[in-house]
């Protein structure tokens, strides 16, 4: 692990290299193959991640059994921001998605490193209000905007963290079956389906296995609203 790798994360991107050094060195490694768990909702837990490869899933599950899908994260993304200030149990369950490898940091190493870094500081209360703010719209998308609406703006959303411009469209390599993209919008696969088909036939995308093709951005970003 160098210091560009610790510099993916938005909160440690304008690290010097002495600060980078000193944080890499408090940092350890973990990997994952697709659809091993991290830890559980309920863990008890001091770490937060970066990811460095691949893709993860926050997941909650109801006392009734149903999954309901948080986020999905990609490489640059943090997760378990809280546990760094907070240690105590996780409020969701984590799971790669595809291969993955992570950077993980303490909640005393962070304290420790933080001392006499009190830009950093502020950056990470930044990201933490950035998770809240997103908290918070999601909640309102779920009152304010119906189904079709939601699930356009979740594809927008993977088509910025994960897509690949062509000739033909934005490649979104999403890696979510159609019941994990239904959880993420929080409604049923049926009605999720109805949506995608609809799109597909106005010809604003096309479907592909865990995948999609976005050829008309515009209209997708129109129905988001």
């Amino acid at each position: 692990m160098d210091n560009d790798v610790v510099r993916q994360a938005p909160l440690f991107s304008a690290l010097d290299d002495e600060a980078a050094d000193a944080l890499r060195g408090s940092m350890s490694e973990t990997k994952l193959r697709r659809g091993e768990v991290l830890f559980h909702e309920g863990d008890s837990g001091d770490r937060a991640y970066i990811v460095l490869d691949g893709k993860v899933k926050l997941g909650r599950t109801s006392s009734d059994g149903r999954e309901n899908l948080l986020a999905i994260l990609g490489p640059g993304q943090m997760f378990g921001e809280l546990s760094l200030f907070d240690p105590g149990p996780r409020s969701a369950t984590v799971t790669a998605v595809t291969d993955t490898s992570f950077a993980s940091l303490s909640h005393e190493d962070l304290l420790k490193w933080l001392e006499g870094r009190p830009t950093v500081a502020r950056g990470l209360l930044a990201q933490i209000a950035g998770r809240l703010r997103k908290a918070n719209d999601v909640n309102a998308d779920l009152v304010f905007s119906d189904v079709p609406g939601r699930v356009a703006k979740a594809l927008l959303d993977l088509a910025d963290r994960f897509g690949r411009t062509a000739d033909d469209g934005v490649h979104v390599h999403h890696d979510l079956t159609q019941e994990e993209l239904a959880q993420l919008v929080g409604a049923s696969r049926e009605t999720v389906n109805k949506a995608l088909a609809d799109f597909a036939s106005r010809g604003w995308l096309r479907l592909e296995p865990r995948s999609v093709v976005i050829m008309e951005v515009d209209r997708l970003q129109r129905r988001a609203r």
